[in-house]
């Protein structure tokens, strides 16, 4: 099956999965994984459609540290990090997520990443606009950074086609548990 075939099949298993109760039993488990990290730079993101609302977890990480979401800045750029907070102003931005109005960018150490599908091995199956992995590889060479996917257990693919230019993700977290793809549980 192609990229875009199993994007179709993952993005309707997504939303047939969608529950406001199993995304915070994720965010829970997210904030968990990343307690040894608090105070390092975090970016979310901003929900769109049927992705795990991680404003929860983004919230408690606020308090210890500064948390950003993406910017867009272009096609085949990677993403900038915008600062946010909870309850700071947002006005739209391109794909229909919101950004903060103001606020310094900064340089992310962790990123909590939304997806379309995942496999065990760590291979994101993202929208198709390729922003994270470009975002993911400038990041890297710059030093350590945490890449984790936030997914509903539904989105699982026996295995996800990658590309030389595919970023893996360092952990998969979903209301089932969370996957460490080096060894696969």
């Amino acid at each position: 099956m192609d990229k875009a075939a199993l994007r179709r099949a993952a993005l309707d298993r997504r939303k047939a999965a969608h529950d406001p109760a199993r995304g915070a039993v994720a965010c829970e488990r997210l904030i968990a994984l990343l307690r040894p990290n608090l105070g390092r730079p975090v970016a979310g993101y901003m929900p769109i459609r049927s992705e795990i609302d991680p404003r929860p977890a983004m919230t408690a990480l606020a308090a210890h540290g500064p948390v950003a979401v993406p910017v867009i800045a272009g096609a085949g750029r990677p993403l900038r990090f915008r600062c946010w907070s909870p309850g700071c102003a947002m006005v739209p931005g391109p794909f229909g997520a919101s950004v903060p109005e103001h606020g310094d960018e900064i340089v992310p150490e962790v990123l909590i990443v939304p997806l379309v599908g995942f496999d065990r091995c760590g291979a994101r199956l993202g929208y198709g606009g390729g922003f994270y992995d470009r975002t993911l590889e400038g990041l890297r060479a710059r030093g350590p950074v945490l890449a984790v996917g936030l997914a509903y257990a539904a989105q699982e693919i026996a295995r996800v086609p990658v590309e030389p230019t595919d970023q893996p993700l360092d952990a998969i977290v979903t209301e089932a548990g969370i996957i460490h793809p080096e060894n696969g549980d």
